[in-house]
């Protein structure tokens, strides 16, 4: 058959590796997996990339591309790591609509999906055409000071706000749309997408949301007032979030932006219009992704 995808960027734990070099810590060892994953695209046909600075990746094995030029030059991008690599690329790459498909190396999984021990029988027929294809929201967050953007970014998981590590609760005001909600005092709140129902706001207590569901969950972190509940949001709408008391609170985008928050700012969330595309074997079910990963069915007669 005919190969659906000529040109493959191979990406493993790429936010990682850069993080050790901005703190002086040693590289990362070259992945030798990685290489076999590598050569084995390679023997399929496909022209294989590497993301620059991915130190994971074996050097001089495959030519280094931008994430500029993956954008515009690679038919897909092959993530081999955990959800917080596919997290980080998958918001950097929405822009281009680049497929993605990710081989999971982490604990749980969720959204990068395939067996690392399975994956040659699983890429053959992925690589020629034959996947499921699903499109993730993105949110796009701001903090708001004084009427001025002083920070922004975008999340796949979720926006949290959160009280200060040795500080007591924060009070929040939030807004839906055009409408007062609460003020809530909690140690903090959670605004997470259908994907981020099964990262930090489920173990917060949030429901789970499907992701052909277009909406949101707001959920509150330990909240003072218990009849304070989990709610979903129709997500055209607007968030906002204004830090009324508190101290040393901050706002984390999937957990790898931060910005610190002073009393008056306003964390607003908004719908952007990039989506992230995802792959997934033929017959994959988000069903059969959570009853493998949350272990449902267990001890069952």
């Amino acid at each position: 058959m005919t190969l659906r995808f000529r040109h493959v960027a191979l990406i493993g734990k790429y936010q990682q590796n850069a993080a050790r070099a901005q703190t002086g810590g040693l590289g990362a060892t070259p992945d030798s997996m990685l290489d076999g994953i590598g050569q084995f695209l390679k023997a399929q046909g496909c022209e294989v990339s590497a993301l620059k600075g991915d130190e994971s990746v074996p050097p001089g094995h495959y030519a280094e591309l931008s994430l500029d030029d993956i954008g515009q030059r690679c038919d897909l991008g092959l993530v081999v790591g955990g959800d917080g690599t596919m997290l980080g690329i998958g918001r950097q790459l929405a822009a281009y609509g680049v497929p993605l498909i990710g081989i999971n190396r982490g604990r749980l999984g969720f959204i990068t999906d395939i067996a690392l021990d399975h994956y040659q029988s699983t890429l053959v027929p992925m690589l020629q055409g034959e996947y499921e294809e699903e499109r993730r929201t993105l949110m796009l967050g701001q903090v708001i000071r004084d009427d001025q953007k002083v920070f922004e970014a975008l999340a796949m998981n979720d926006v949290v706000v959160n009280r200060g590590a040795t500080s007591g609760m924060v009070e929040l005001r939030v807004s839906v749309g055009r409408h007062f909600v609460a003020n809530q005092r909690a140690d903090g709140l959670i605004i997470a997408t259908a994907t981020g129902s099964t990262a930090y706001a489920l173990s917060a207590g949030g429901p789970l949301l499907h992701p052909a569901v277009s909406g949101w969950v707001l959920v509150p972190i330990a909240p003072h007032t218990l009849s304070n509940r989990p709610i979903v949001l129709p997500d055209d709408e607007e968030v906002s979030i204004e830090l009324v008391a508190g101290r040393d609170a901050s706002a984390n985008f999937d957990m790898q932006s931060l910005a610190t928050l002073a009393h008056g700012d306003r964390i607003v969330v908004r719908r952007s219009h990039m989506n992230v595309r995802f792959l997934h074997p033929k017959g994959w079910s988000y069903f059969d992704t959570l009853r493998k990963k949350l272990h449902w069915n267990e001890g069952g007669s």
